[in-house]
């Protein structure tokens, strides 16, 4: 993709309950940002430090089931993540599993407020509008199997959550009910952080929300992507129903 807007959508005129938003959907890199390169490699810009890896393939396949609209960003995490408060010291990464960022390294407070500026803050204004008319938040995401140094990640999928629970818990119920499924709850990373997009759009206004993890070996091709979207959906559906059932 070479367009240079800051976020893509599709589906906004779908009916369905669920916003789905895949904050890590792209490996891009604008044309203002640095023409182009972070100074990586292409092995390295198709790692998991640059994007999600198959995360907005199985957010848009979850669209079309859910009949939500789906949010992407269409600029790598190594520009800007989205998925980080504005304060937060990660917001514009410098290092990341064991790999240098050269694009970023001496990136001042200038060029970070330009990237908030023409990146961060254009998505999570699509993200707000979107959200205000939904009931419920989904945020895709993928994690690798292993960062370097550190032991082989066993879950198949993770459910993360922060203070509110009431859609996690009804998620992970639903998961439980697949035989031999390894499930990470609150894994491979630990509830929300504050100010990241679930904080920002669905914790400060008490809307139902859940994020869901899926390792990426496991979603590498369209045939894989397309049947954890259509195991996930039903899950997703019953589990919206629970939680606002009780709530």
């Amino acid at each position: 993709m070479t367009d240079d807007a800051p976020f893509f959508t599709t589906g906004t005129d779908r009916k369905g309950p669920w916003l789905i938003a895949c904050d890590h959907a792209s490996n891009h890199v604008p044309n203002a940002v640095n023409n182009s390169s972070l100074g990586l490699t292409k092995d390295d810009m198709h790692r998991h430090i640059a994007y999600d890896l198959g995360a907005k393939e199985l957010s848009q396949s979850l669209g079309n089931i859910l009949d939500a609209p789906v949010l992407c960003s269409n600029f790598s995490r190594l520009v800007i993540d989205p998925n980080r408060g504005e304060d937060d010291p990660t917001l514009l990464m410098k290092l990341y599993d064991g790999t240098i960022i050269p694009g970023n390294h001496k990136s001042d407070t200038a060029e970070l407020n330009k990237r908030i500026r023409n990146y961060y803050r254009p998505y999570h204004q699509a993200y707000s509008k979107l959200a205000a008319k939904r009931r419920a938040i989904l945020a895709v995401h993928s994690f690798t199997p292993q960062l370097r140094g550190h032991p082989p990640r066993p879950w198949e999928v993770g459910v993360l959550f922060g203070q509110d629970r009431r859609l996690a818990d009804a998620v992970i119920a639903g998961l439980r009910l697949k035989e031999n499924l390894i499930i990470g709850v609150n894994e491979p990373y630990a509830g929300h952080l504050p100010g990241d997009s679930i904080d920002q759009h669905a914790q400060s206004n008490n809307k139902l929300n859940v994020l869901i993890e899926v390792r990426n070996d496991l979603i590498k091709t369209i045939s894989e992507q397309n049947a954890w979207a259509r195991f996930l959906a039903p899950v997703l559906q019953k589990a919206l129903l629970d939680a606002e059932a009780n709530f």
